[in-house]
């Protein structure tokens, strides 16, 4: 069946739950992930020099730490489920490339994802970076919805 799944994860609760899924069904799959958590760039010209409050740099180094945050608790889940977990953070403007790229990069035959994660309003059916991975990827996508 399925060997290698990579799990992209922003941290949001529909997150963590579609994380906490794919990490049982590589455990009962005897599988492997890729846990993912992609960052993205600062955009200097998106915002006023008042909203501007950090410098790229300290932008930088607080999304990465807030990533890596977020993958320290799909490690701890993956290692009390015994299945290996390679943890990766990736900084890309375009968050669903950079969850195919990975995917591909890595050799994972499946992607396991949350419907939705932190876009709201564009996020209230299908969150616009899921719909973009399951359209472009050539990877099966497997999508976790909230739980009812």
């Amino acid at each position: 069946m399925y060997h290698h799944i990579c799990i992209p994860t922003d941290g949001s609760p529909l997150s963590d739950h579609a994380v906490e899924q794919a990490l049982l069904l590589a455990h009962a799959l005897h599988a492997r992930v890729t846990a993912l958590c992609v960052t993205q760039p600062l955009h200097v010209f998106a915002v006023t020099p008042e909203q501007l409050v950090v410098s790229g740099e300290e932008y930088g180094r607080s999304a990465q730490e807030a990533a890596w945050r977020h993958l320290r608790t799909v490690i701890s889940r993956a290692h009390e489920l015994a299945v290996p977990c390679e943890p990766i953070v990736v900084e890309d403007e375009f968050p669903y490339q950079a969850i195919i790229a990975t995917a591909a990069d890595r050799g994972c035959d499946l992607i396991a994802m949350a419907s939705h994660g932190r876009r709201g309003i564009k996020a209230l059916v299908l969150g616009s970076e899921t719909l973009k991975v399951l359209t472009h990827s050539a990877i099966p996508v497997l999508v976790y919805r909230a739980e009812a």
